[in-house]
């Protein structure tokens, strides 16, 4: 009996691990897998109401309601951001390489720091990967290191880190199920504390998916929630909503 259960076990093994899915061998084959999934059918705009809550270093809490349009076009990707009532003209624009800060409707700042997250929830899905990569960059991931792991109880693939123990490497998770990133550690400032970014309450939109929840903690305690509402995908969005030369909404 001992040796046909080793018999068993022996023919059973190959075939549970063929239906596993293969880890990537590099972060650019994470991204790959990501653009192949939704190739064709991820939305190039995105509008949606937002919930945002930040806390001081004393605790203290703020709410506030932004609204954003997202739009993803040969030039890349842009994210422009309505802080208040949008008639008041106080916002930012990013693009994965630079921000513009407005206030009062005229342009207060410019910067060579990109929104990080905009290459994993638009730009990976609907242009070519090497362009991904490129934008990546200055979050410093190393794309060389994956590895797999779990992430509230679903399988992931973990790109900048190949030790369980690392928590404050460049990293981004993603689902393999659904090719979504669900978490990403990254640092917003040089020499600063990384943000362990989660992404959760994933939604269909259109063809694609929209996390509707984000939340961003500093050594374990949250900095800010982001809880998202009345979103829309594949509207026409007007060019001169991204105007940086007029940022008075139109």
């Amino acid at each position: 009996m001992i040796r046909l259960i080793a018999a068993l076990a022996l023919v059973s093994a190959p075939s549970i691990l063929a239906g596993q899915t293969p880890l990537p061998t590099n972060g650019t084959a994470v991204l790959e897998r990501m653009r192949a999934a939704y190739d064709g059918k991820w939305y190039h705009t995105l509008t949606f109401a937002q919930k945002t809550t930040t806390f001081g270093k004393d605790g203290t809490k703020r709410i506030q309601s932004w609204r954003e349009s997202l739009r993803h076009t040969a030039a890349g990707t842009q994210l422009r951001i309505d802080v208040g009532d949008p008639a008041n003209g106080n916002g930012m624009l990013y693009t994965a390489d630079s921000s513009w800060r407005f206030a009062g409707g005229k342009l207060a700042s410019h910067n060579a720091d990109g929104n990080a997250f905009l290459p994993m929830i638009e730009g990976v899905y609907v242009q070519p990967v090497a362009k991904t990569v490129a934008e990546l960059a200055p979050t410093r991931v190393d794309l060389s290191k994956v590895r797999a792991g779990t992430w509230m109880t679903k399988p992931v693939w973990i790109v900048g880190a190949t030790s369980a123990s690392d928590t404050t490497s460049p990293q981004f998770w993603v689902e393999v199920d659904r090719q979504v990133v669900v978490r990403m550690i990254v640092q917003f400032s040089a020499g600063g504390d990384p943000y362990d970014v989660h992404l959760d309450d994933y939604v269909k939109a259109g063809g694609g998916m929209l996390a509707t929840k984000i939340t961003m903690s500093v050594k374990g305690t949250p900095v800010q929630i982001e809880d998202y509402a009345d979103w829309r995908v594949d509207v026409p969005i007007a060019d001169a909503v991204f105007d940086i030369t007029s940022w008075v909404r139109p």
